[in-house]
């Protein structure tokens, strides 16, 4: 008689087929250390002129609010870039500005898949390129589909 229910032995079976599975993947900080490289070039990355204001513990990673902002008068920053280097695709986030653009501040929300580091870069009109980063707790994770 046959069972219509897989028995305790099939899960067994399959529990080496299911280790082979794929994961998801995840970007590292060297993976977003060179995509900051690429961005910024030679100019050197200076700390201050743009805060990035996250939650340092965040109950769901589905809905994260962030703001980012820029200590610069109106019309001098070009764009600002958010990198997240726990997440599958690591650059969250490209924002223009133009010469009318009006304050360059940002505020929006992401999704983050783990615990990690959070930074912001924005390169002004004058070559140079500022940053600032959060590390922040993530109890339930998101972006892992």
């Amino acid at each position: 008689m046959s069972r219509p229910f897989p028995t305790r032995r099939h899960f067994l079976l399959a529990a080496p087929v299911c280790a082979l599975l794929p994961t998801p993947s995840r970007a590292t900080e060297a993976q977003v250390a060179t995509l900051i490289a690429e961005l910024v070039g030679q100019v050197p990355v200076q700390s201050g002129r743009i805060t990035l204001d996250l939650p340092l513990l965040v109950e769901n990673g589905n809905v994260v609010a962030m703001t980012v902002a820029v200590d610069a008068p109106v019309g001098l920053v070009r764009d600002i870039h958010v990198f997240a280097d726990g997440n599958p695709l690591p650059d969250v986030a490209h924002f223009q500005f133009g010469p009318r653009a009006g304050v360059p501040r940002i505020a929006t929300r992401i999704r983050l898949a783990t615990s990690q580091t959070v930074t912001a870069i924005a390169r002004m009109n004058d070559g140079s390129c500022w940053k600032d980063s959060v590390e922040l707790l993530v109890t339930l994770a998101a972006c892992i589909e």
